[in-house]
């Protein structure tokens, strides 16, 4: 089965307020390779996709598309690790 990641791409740069050329800035590249990439009529490399998750902050997308699972199960996971990992930092720091 293979992943088409263009609508991924998209996703992960329009969550991020990101134009197309915004993206293509960060990412030094044109403009219509970003455009053909999210159309899935660029094969992806691994090193652009990370480059891609770094500028957009979605690097939570590689994790959940490595593990097999929804990525807002994981963003939830990870939020609930955050704000637990705080909540126990404060109680060991005297402040509750």
């Amino acid at each position: 089965m293979k992943i088409l990641f263009g609508s991924i791409l998209r996703g992960m740069r329009k969550s991020a307020g990101m134009s197309q050329e915004d993206i293509a800035l960060d990412l030094h590249m044109s403009i219509s390779n970003v455009s053909r990439l999210e159309t899935d009529k660029y094969e992806l490399k691994a090193a652009d996709l990370i480059r891609w998750a770094n500028a957009t902050q979605s690097q939570e997308v590689i994790a959940a598309l490595i593990l097999g699972i929804d990525v807002g199960l994981l963003q939830q996971a990870l939020e609930f690790i955050s704000s637990t990992t705080t909540l126990v930092g404060m109680i060991f720091l005297g402040g509750i």
